[in-house]
């Protein structure tokens, strides 16, 4: 039970931050077969499978809420005030994770090195999406008064957005970076969290695209991972890639937009201090496996 929350937790911080996803912390911590396995029979595996499964992910959701909620509470105000900081710290996320995933899935990468086109397409994806929304009027949204396109827009992008907590690469909190809506979910969450119900319906909106991300995505996943996983990692690593670049542009999606990072508002200590997160956490996923 302790482990599972802990392990909850865990996700739940790096889901709740530009950088490494909750699929990557699993992934390193050594329980992502598990996981997406536990969801995969929570929808469409038998009774008794899917009981076994509920009991799993109840256990590692409750860490999961308590880690999202605390760091939610904490997250944005830092967020906006210490911006090139804590973007730093993401880009020593993934920086560190990169040769991490290719290590753990290196009979993907191996010998497959014509499936480097998916990696590009992903990449590409990313800096596209980074680009033309940086260049339009997505900065400076409210989740409490949101108008119809922007609610459809808020709903896609939670489809999208779960279906990166699924993938040992890009985080959602990346994808939210990149449309535009990291700091919006997260305030109206923080507001929400203080019986502020302005935001409620924006929330509302937000959370059931998730809903609905999740139960179109998994089934998905799965095949991808089971039947095309070299392309899939391989795509998974040029999201990756590309998110450096949408970090870099994250204080140009603030409520007040600040100039995107540059070599000069970088922050090398930061950086390593995201560097040194990953490695201790994939070396506690190694003694895991040991113990």
């Amino acid at each position: 039970m302790i482990r599972q929350m802990i392990n909850g937790i865990c996700m739940a911080l790096a889901d709740s931050v530009p950088g490494v996803s909750g699929g990557t912390i699993a992934f390193i911590l050594g329980f992502y077969d598990q996981f997406i396995g536990s969801i995969n029979d929570l929808f469409y595996g038998k009774k008794e499978q899917r009981i076994k499964a509920l009991i799993y992910l109840l256990k590692l959701g409750s860490g999961w809420i308590l880690g999202m909620a605390s760091a939610v509470l904490v997250l944005t105000s830092v967020f906006e005030t210490h911006i090139y900081v804590v973007s730093s710290l993401f880009l020593g996320f993934i920086i560190a994770s990169i040769p991490l995933v290719i290590h753990n899935e290196k009979s993907s990468f191996r010998e497959n090195y014509l499936n480097t086109v998916f990696a590009v397409i992903g990449a590409g994806i990313v800096v596209a999406i980074t680009y033309f929304n940086n260049s339009s009027i997505l900065t400076g949204v409210s989740m409490a008064s949101l108008s119809f396109p922007m609610m459809l827009y808020v709903f896609a992008a939670g489809m999208i957005a779960i279906s990166a907590m699924f993938l040992p690469g890009i985080s959602g909190s990346t994808l939210l970076l990149i449309f535009g809506l990291y700091i919006p979910v997260m305030t109206g969450l923080k507001e929400l969290m203080h019986m502020n119900l302005s935001y409620a319906v924006g929330i509302a909106i937000f959370i059931l695209g998730i809903l609905t991300g999740a139960l179109s995505v998994v089934k998905g996943l799965r095949v991808c991972l089971e039947k095309h996983r070299s392309k899939t990692m391989y795509t998974i690593l040029g999201l990756m890639i590309g998110s450096l670049y949408a970090i870099t542009k994250g204080p140009t999606t603030l409520e007040t937009p600040m100039e995107a990072m540059s070599l000069h508002s970088f922050h090398l200590i930061a950086a390593l201090v995201g560097i040194a997160i990953v490695i201790v956490l994939h070396f506690a996923g190694k003694v895991k496996e040991k113990a």
